[in-house]
Formats: structure tokens, sequence, C-alpha cells
């Protein structure tokens, strides 16, 4: 294991961000993410993938900084589990690390969603 990172996100946060900001979706996620979050249709979805995101720039130790949101993807295999993209500035980092690969779980509740990466 070489990095690990967590997040906590309110999902009302996240609504209010959206409502706020019409272009918050596309600021934050790829078009594949967002493909993905409108087949859900609910805000925790959309919270725990921004609290992926937050996990994963921990794992690279940076936050976001350095690249852009975009440049850190949440796919998810034909079973439904989440796996991780890293693209430019991000793939840059990984590879820097000597992180070849990066684990990721995402859970919610009512009020909060929570992601928890390992980069190994």
């Amino acid at each position: 294991m070489i990095g690990i990172g967590i997040d906590i996100v309110e999902i009302n946060r996240i609504e209010k961000a959206q409502e706020k900001n019409p272009r918050f979706l596309t600021k934050i996620f790829t078009e594949k993410e967002i493909a993905y979050m409108m087949t859900k249709n609910k805000s925790e979805t959309i919270a725990g993938m921004f609290a992926a995101k937050e996990a994963v720039s921990k794992v690279l130790g940076t936050g976001i900084s350095g690249f852009k949101w975009q440049h850190i993807e949440i796919d998810h295999t034909n079973m439904g589990q989440p796996i991780v993209n890293c693209y430019e500035g991000a793939k840059t980092r990984m590879e820097d690390l000597g992180i070849e690969k990066i684990l990721i779980s995402i859970s919610h509740s009512k009020a909060y969603a929570v992601a928890n990466a390992v980069g190994v």
C-alpha cells in the first residue's frame, strides 16, 4: 500500500451545489460519469462519486490541485463495482508515486456519502 484516502460528504451539500451552479456536474465529472449518474438519478450517487474523487486525490497526496477534477474518473464494472481511472496530471502523479492501481469503495446513508481509496 502506497497511499490511503477517505472522504465524507453531506448529500444535501451536493444538492445545493447543483441548484446554485447548473454547471456543477460538468465542472467536476467526466461525460462517462455523468451518463452513469443519470441512469441512477439519485443525489447520493453524485455525492458518493464526489467523495470518491476526493478520496483518490488524498491517495495522490495533493488534494484536487495540480490536476483537474476530470483527471480522476470513477467508472464501474459490469457488476457495479466502482473502479478508478486516472488521466493526465492525476495519472502522472500516480506514476511518480509508483501506484499501479487505486482501489475504491463507496457507501452512503440517507444524509452522507463516504468513499475510501487505497493506492497499491
